[in-house]
């Protein structure tokens, strides 16, 4: 499977590829570092910028709306690095974008599942275990 960044790539005068990091503007670190590979991403359902107003979709990169459509149902960090093919760096860079934006919640995954209806630790304890002794 080629990844979308390769088959979306535009090519410069000289012909390079257009790099992940142009999709980021050049920055290279999200400017929020709470993201781990289970942190559960849901779209917003009134999304809003900060003065109240509602965000326009066809104010965002193609890669947020694509990430936007991704989350309309509950999905990780690492689930949305894969569909888009992007690497997770560049992944939490444009999450860290949309959540900033208001478009995006991001919850960490305990949080969720005690919602939903409880957390068996033991399992957790023993799944953890389990692991340990591959």
């Amino acid at each position: 499977m080629t990844p979308y960044w390769e088959d979306e790539a535009e090519e410069d005068g000289a012909g390079t590829m257009v790099r992940p990091y142009t999709i980021t503007r050049g920055r290279t670190a999200p400017e929020r570092d709470d993201f781990t590979l289970i942190t559960v991403l849901t779209t917003t359902q009134d999304p809003r910028d900060e003065q109240g107003a509602p965000v326009l979709p066809g104010k965002l990169q193609p890669e947020h709306r694509l990430i936007l459509e991704r989350c309309r149902r509950p999905s990780a960090v690492a689930e949305v690095s894969s569909g888009l093919g992007l690497p997770v760096s560049v992944t939490k860079i444009l999450l860290a974008d949309l959540v900033a934006q208001g478009l995006l919640l991001a919850r960490a995954p305990l949080s969720v599942a005690r919602v939903a209806g409880g957390v068996d630790m033991g399992l957790l304890a023993t799944v953890r275990d389990g692991l340990r002794r591959l």
